[in-house]
């Protein structure tokens, strides 16, 4: 071999060598630029969730202890929080309405030492710890949540199936605890991301936040259903999507709401993604009652519930009223109300529609 070609050979194999090294060098930037943005993105988040949750707790702090003044107490009553909530609301947004100051509130009774709290945990954790009554349970299930790293989704699944009072009562620990780290170890360990926190949203003043985690399917469902409505005329007329509506503990999140002016009514909508529960229908007799509890006016008739059930194989619609008012929905609301073939058929349009769209 010449002393010509052996030179080019070398410099082929050089460039070989170079341009391999750069796209393993490029690889290794964007690995390192990877890991530097998730770090700064979960820092910021741990750092919105320690100013959040020590804000939530002077608001509690300072609630009850003008509560605890006697005279402003018997002065303000029950009011108190509706009026703050009304005027905190207008200036900072939903993360200060009547609910979430409850929460606060409650934040506070229920740990009243703040360097007992535990910096790892978001808001959100407690107020899943706040569902607790027992204030030994609360604290273990604090201190295990941050020891173990928990998800606020993990810490609810202990609360529920009662992880504490079963390690309590049983002569195998180590049984209960392996059967409960698989359990949660099965719910995945996706990081939070920053904007897909409806809590941590509303505390910054983000309108309209609802709940962002639903599915595509849901979404458009909603959207198709809402126009449909309307269109069918019949005196609906649309009041809010994803409205909020709590209880002392929690909150949930009705799809659709409508004021019917014919029936003079709250139409309410919810729209399960898989199969029709007996859960769900009690969750939507709860709405019902709430709704006709704490938003129906005098001269409105009953709240109406509608389940939508949005399966592959199958649509179902079911109608929730009080007790009571059966007849009442018989005779008048099912001359204006769409029917439950009406609402099947649209259910299967969309549906069919949407599945088309993605094949």
């Amino acid at each position: 071999m010449s002393v010509a070609n052996g030179a080019k050979n070398s410099a082929l194999r050089r460039g070989k060598g170079a341009r391999v090294g750069g796209a393993a060098g490029l690889n290794g930037l964007l690995a390192r630029l990877r890991g530097l943005i998730a770090a700064a993105r979960g820092e910021a988040v741990r750092s919105v969730d320690s100013i959040q949750v020590a804000a939530c707790w002077q608001v509690g702090r300072h609630i009850v202890e003008f509560e605890q003044a006697g005279n402003a107490r018997a002065r303000y009553g029950t009011q108190l929080l509706a009026r703050l909530a009304d005027k905190l609301s207008a200036e900072f947004g939903k993360g200060f309405d009547v609910s979430n100051l409850r929460y606060m509130r409650l934040f506070y009774k229920a740990f009243p030492i703040r360097d007992a709290l535990r910096h790892e945990l978001s808001w959100t954790h407690y107020r899943k710890l706040l569902s607790v009554d027992d204030a030994a349970a609360r604290s273990w299930y604090m201190k295990e949540a941050a020891l173990q790293n928990w998800s606020s989704r993990a810490l609810e699944r202990q609360i529920g199936t009662l992880y504490y009072e079963r390690l309590l009562a049983s002569k195998d620990r180590k049984s209960v605890r392996l059967e409960a780290m698989g359990k949660v170890a099965k719910l995945g360990r996706e990081p939070r991301e920053f904007v897909r926190d409806p809590v941590m949203l509303e505390f910054l003043g983000f309108p309209e936040t609802g709940r962002l985690l639903e599915s595509d399917l849901e979404k458009s469902l909603i959207q198709n259903l809402q126009a449909f409505l309307l269109e069918l005329g019949k005196g609906f007329a649309f009041i809010a999507r994803q409205q909020r509506i709590s209880t002392e503990t929690k909150e949930f999140y009705i799809d659709l709401v409508f004021y019917n002016h014919l029936l003079k009514c709250f139409v309410l909508f919810d729209l399960k993604a898989g199969g029709l529960t007996h859960q769900d229908v009690g969750q939507m007799d709860m709405y019902v009652r709430m709704y006709d509890d704490h938003r129906r006016g005098e001269g409105d008739n009953p709240t109406v519930g509608i389940i939508l059930c949005a399966q592959k194989d199958a649509s179902v619609a079911r109608y929730s009223v009080l007790h009571g008012n059966e007849k009442l929905f018989a005779t008048r609301y099912r001359l204006v109300l769409p029917s439950e073939a009406e609402l099947r058929a649209e259910l299967d349009r969309e549906q069919r529609l949407l599945l088309e769209n993605k094949t």
